[in-house]
């Protein structure tokens, strides 16, 4: 029988949804990816029942949930946990919280080859939220801790002058210092977190042995002040 995930995100402007199917090496995703700021409620679900429908699956068939855990906006990251975990509970199957950082990274380097990757996610109120990470056959090391930081203070790991940065917090690009916009060869600010990069790390951690209970799996703000007033 085939391993069937189903993952979400709503962590930024972008709402998505996707299943992947594993059956023995070979794996399908079906994915469903809209730019829907402050809709993300009310699209959610119905992207859930689109990817299930064409996969002809049923909930009941689903082996384990995924959602992108954060950081990003307050708001998406409560709607995406407590829509996967109210699946999660129902269908009594693993829960696995997938770092929006770490999928972006991988939608960048399987889309363009990228190997030395900087993601950055605007954070609001002068911040990016960042990691590092190193990518080859599309697998993703973490080369940094993920943290919230104003541009100016983002370090490079050293060693490496080909970096690319990817993520809305690129915006903020004449923000960063001089240093770390030397390391890089180019930067990307239009890249959003897709369900369909974490579907595959959400694959990753459950053949790993890594899924979570429903109540377990939760957010991860990198914040403390989560009343932050406006949603990605």
């Amino acid at each position: 029988m085939p391993s069937l995930l189903l993952a979400l995100d709503a962590s930024s402007s972008a709402c998505s949804a996707a299943l992947i199917r594993q059956q023995g090496s070979q794996r399908e995703c079906i994915a469903r990816y809209e730019l829907t700021p402050r809709a993300h409620t009310r699209r959610l679900m119905p992207m859930v029942d689109d990817v299930l429908a064409e996969a002809q699956v049923s909930p009941q068939q689903l082996d384990a949930v995924a959602f992108g855990r954060g950081p990003g906006s307050f708001t998406g990251l409560r709607i995406a946990a407590g829509t996967a975990q109210g699946l999660a509970f129902g269908l009594d199957c693993p829960l696995m919280g997938i770092s929006t950082l770490e999928a972006l990274a991988l939608q960048a380097h399987r889309r363009y080859h990228f190997r030395h990757l900087v993601t950055a996610l605007d954070a609001r109120m002068g911040e990016v939220y960042v990691a590092t990470w190193h990518c080859l056959n599309d697998s993703v090391s973490r080369q940094s801790d993920e943290a919230v930081l104003a541009p100016e203070r983002v370090h490079l790991p050293p060693g490496e002058t080909d970096w690319v940065g990817v993520g809305s917090g690129f915006t903020l690009w004449e923000q960063f210092t001089a240093e770390v916009q030397a390391s890089m060869t180019q930067h990307l600010n239009d890249l959003e977190p897709r369900a369909e990069e974490m579907a595959w790390l959400g694959m990753r951690d459950l053949e790993a042995g890594l899924g979570q209970a429903a109540h377990e799996a939760q957010p991860v703000y990198l914040r403390n002040d989560v009343a932050w007033k406006k949603p990605a």
